[in-house]
């Protein structure tokens, strides 16, 4: 017998309906949230940003690439990390390519940031054979103003941060040997998506999300959740070339 509990067709139907209409009441609060999101107000982007690219440097108008809508997600890739980018963001990249088609045919470029150095990120990206666009904000405020990254200060005065820093949980201190940085660098780095817009010349910051919000997260969490059996918050994550099977 299996562990969980079990029951007759007509238990599960009855469940299964109790289910769906908590479902059906969180599909109208996501309109809602969506409808707040479009509403909210943009606001110009007035300082002239330069990103190294693989094409060389581009300003944040020229990442549009002639589109009116640009998407990008911010990998945790510092300067300091040695063995790669965070595991998770990797896995989030990982799933990223298929989407670019669609993205592009409703005007939307889609983009990911880093802060360590070009070279390192192409080489990074050849690696994971990921197709996306990938800018580095090395040696830029850019995630600093938006609220991407922190600077060492910074880290020291977010309660939360400053007692991961001092006191790692056993899980956090993996995920530091993993990108090769310690703690008080590899958490200066965020997780986050950042969203613009341009219209008439003008670049306009529209939106960003930062974990631990459930959109930063890899689409296969999504899936996971549908399957019979919850996964372990606390299971590792591993880079896609880096399973030990």
């Amino acid at each position: 017998m299996p562990e969980h509990r079990t029951g007759t067709h007509e238990e599960w139907r009855a469940a299964r309906e109790e289910l769906a209409q908590l479902e059906a009441e969180q599909a109208r609060r996501n309109q809602e949230i969506h409808r707040k999101r479009l509403e909210l107000p943009w606001v110009a982007v007035e300082k002239d940003y330069q990103f190294d690219t693989e094409d060389g440097k581009k300003s944040l108008a020229d990442l549009f690439e002639g589109r009116s809508q640009l998407l990008a997600y911010n990998i945790m890739f510092g300067p300091a990390y040695s063995r790669g980018a965070c595991p998770g963001c990797t896995s989030l990249g990982d799933e990223l390519g298929g989407t670019l088609v669609h993205l592009n045919h409703r005007d939307v470029t889609l983009i990911c940031f880093s802060r360590a150095p070009i070279d390192r990120l192409l080489a990074y990206k050849q690696r994971m054979g990921w197709q996306f666009p990938y800018a580095s904000t090395y040696g830029t405020d850019f995630p600093f103003d938006f609220g991407l990254a922190m600077t060492e200060e910074q880290t020291q005065q977010v309660p939360e941060v400053k007692a991961m820093i001092d006191d790692p949980p056993e899980g956090l201190q993996e995920w530091s040997e993993q990108i090769g940085a310690e703690l008080r660098d590899g958490l200066r780095e965020g997780p986050g998506w950042i969203a613009f817009a341009r219209e008439n010349g003008t670049v306009y910051h529209t939106y960003t999300v930062m974990a631990p919000d459930p959109f930063v997260a890899p689409y296969h969490s999504f899936l996971l959740e549908r399957t019979p059996k919850d996964s372990p918050s606390e299971a590792r994550i591993w880079r896609k070339d880096e399973y030990p099977d």
